[in-house]
């Protein structure tokens, strides 16, 4: 988490607001591994991603990029569907989460609690919604409420950028995590 890492599954050639960096190959190994399990999951949990075409496109333990094929995701205005917009933009915050916790062999129940949606610019394109996993701080009160309490909430900025690199749609969201039966609160995890 300190360092900058790369991990990537498709290319895009699109603007994003996730950085690129360098890590050792055992490292890009467990987040590859990390990324095929993410993918996994969404089309296994949340069958409509399938439906609208999501993948997992990079995680490199700073940022989470899931993208989407504009023609599943079409309006009536030949543009993306705010729905389908508003849908990647949760799971990209959602993936974040579950990151989170498989990085450190956790595993809890993700809810979002609550989000909002600015919708700043059409998207006529393909589109690609990124996550920045939070601060050191925040994740480590974020994991200290979880052991404490058996629950815990986590803010996240979610963005997808149009052509130019110009943020078309904004995402707030709060995500709540809940321990799994087998920790009790106060137990260490």
């Amino acid at each position: 988490m300190n360092g900058k890492r790369v991990c990537s599954l498709k290319i895009s050639h699109r603007p994003s607001a996730c950085g690129v960096g360098a890590s050792d190959m055992q490292e890009m190994g467990q987040q590859h591994d990390l990324v095929r399990e993410l993918q996994a999951v969404l089309h296994h949990e949340i069958p409509l991603s399938r439906q609208m075409g999501l993948t997992v496109q990079r995680y490199d333990g700073v940022c989470l990029a899931l993208g989407a094929p504009l023609a599943p995701n079409i309006n009536h205005k030949a543009t993306a569907f705010a729905g389908s917009l508003n849908a990647v933009m949760t799971l990209a915050g959602w993936g974040t989460v579950w990151l989170l916790l498989a990085e450190r062999g956790l595993h809890g129940t993700i809810v979002i609690q609550e989000s909002t949606s600015r919708y700043q610019l059409p998207v006529g394109h393909d589109f690609t919604a990124t996550c920045r996993v939070p601060s050191a701080d925040e994740t480590e009160r974020f994991l200290a409420g979880l052991r404490r309490r058996g629950k815990a909430r986590l803010a996240l900025k979610v963005d997808i950028l149009d052509g130019d690199g110009r943020v078309a749609v904004a995402f707030t969201g709060m995500y709540v995590a809940f321990a799994h039966i087998d920790h009790r609160p106060g137990e260490r995890i």
